[in-house]
């Protein structure tokens, strides 16, 4: 094994570990913050939507700026410094008695990941070849699942005791985080060259193409977020006790780890990514529409289930495309506006399916929230029809690795 093939290889391992701290980090704290705020302390769901929205805004909105910052310096004082400013985020929520204090919580979480995320997706890019990329996506996607379930049934146990223990486990993880990658991360360049941050940025901003794609997929983040906000409330509701919210995340590792990567394998030789992306979207959209309907856990872990299978078409597609549309002279400041989708589609998402559930229910009708998300999903399903057919005739190709 050469030298270079050596290091990719060590390097991928090393981004399997490092996700795998992250994920598990996160999943500690974040399902169960609607938990703790609506149910536990009786909060409104806006303010708890409010809360997550400006936590997705922030950190997927300014990503293209962590990611230009990443492109001019390397990658990893990034990702340590944004680790550690995720792990203060997590203390001072272990304290939030007021919605400010929340809020602050979760800016602080929200900069920290605009740091560390661009980064490491990038990093995902530099050591992985193009035709090797969505299976590794897969990988990555199969352990994010894991983890979840993994965090989830850690922050649920927890929670039985105090929430604070939540919130001090999660800052623990990403602080051992920081330290393995101060520690085992090399000094990375993400970019084939050192350029200033304002030219990564321009070149991303020039491109029309990329910026058409990240800003059509708000719509498709708009149902995707609802995993951190409303479907814990609503299996909460329909069981009864929170503890059943590890079941959901139970459901979706399952169905991850059995189905992920052989779907990957099989339909990327038979679909192209934007097939894949569509028909994930359609899935997720058709099970929005009855939730709202669903009187019984067996009902709702269904429809759950529907959702997380679309979910699995279409994320490994999703995440291959944005790097395949990636300009290798840019790669962080790309990877990071790839993330503005997922920044206005969570704050529309988190904050508009805040304030639907609590309409919803204060007219009687707390099927409306899930009407409305099936809505946003045929509207992104058109737009992106409309957008991959007047690419047709334009193969995508693969960026260099």
């Amino acid at each position: 094994m050469s030298l270079v093939s050596q290091a990719r290889s060590l390097g991928k391992y090393f981004l399997l570990l490092d996700n795998l701290l992250v994920v598990l980090g996160f999943f500690v704290v974040f399902p169960l913050i609607s938990i703790r705020f609506v149910d536990q302390m009786g909060w409104a769901a806006l303010i708890v939507g409010i809360a997550l929205g400006l936590r997705q805004l922030l950190q997927q909105g300014l990503g293209i700026f962590g990611g230009a910052i990443a492109d001019r310096f390397g990658a990893k004082p990034l990702i340590v410094t944004g680790m550690l400013l995720r792990a203060a985020g997590f203390a001072t929520m272990a304290v939030a008695n007021e919605p400010w204090i929340l809020w602050v919580s979760c800016a602080l979480s929200a900069l920290g990941g605009t740091l560390f995320d661009p980064p490491r997706t990038a990093l995902v890019i530099k050591l992985t070849r193009p035709h090797e990329r969505s299976r590794f996506y897969s990988l990555l996607m199969m352990q994010d699942s894991a983890g979840a379930v993994v965090g989830a049934l850690i922050g649920s146990w927890l929670l039985q005791y105090d929430f604070h223990y939540v919130c001090w486990t999660g800052a623990a993880i990403f602080v051992l985080a920081a330290a393995c990658n101060f520690w085992l991360l090399p000094a990375y360049r993400i970019s084939t060259i050192r350029a200033p941050m304002r030219e990564g940025m321009l070149r991303v901003l020039r491109d029309k193409r990329f910026l058409t794609y990240v800003l059509t997929l708000t719509g498709y983040y708009v149902l995707s977020v609802q995993v951190m906000l409303m479907l814990p409330i609503m299996v909460n509701e329909v069981a009864g006790t929170p503890s059943a919210v590890k079941w959901m995340y139970a459901i979706e590792a399952a169905l991850s780890l059995t189905l992920l990567y052989p779907i990957a394998r099989w339909s990327e030789k038979r679909f192209r990514l934007e097939q894949r992306v569509m028909f994930g979207l359609l899935l997720m959209t058709l099970s929005m529409f009855p939730i709202g309907l669903a009187g019984n856990l067996h009902t709702l872990f269904a429809l759950i289930c529907c959702f997380y299978f679309g979910s699995i078409i279409a994320e490994p597609a999703r995440e291959t495309l944005s790097a395949s549309l990636a300009d290798p002279r840019a790669r962080g400041s790309y990877m990071g506006f790839s993330r503005l989708g997922l920044a206005l589609g969570g704050a529309v998402g988190y904050t508009g399916g805040g304030w639907m559930y609590d309409t919803g229910h204060a007219l009687g009708m707390p099927e409306l929230p899930w009407m409305l998300l099936g809505v946003v999903g045929f509207i992104t399903l058109g737009l992106l029809h409309w957008q991959f057919s007047r690419r047709r005739d334009t193969p995508v190709v693969l960026s260099g690795s």
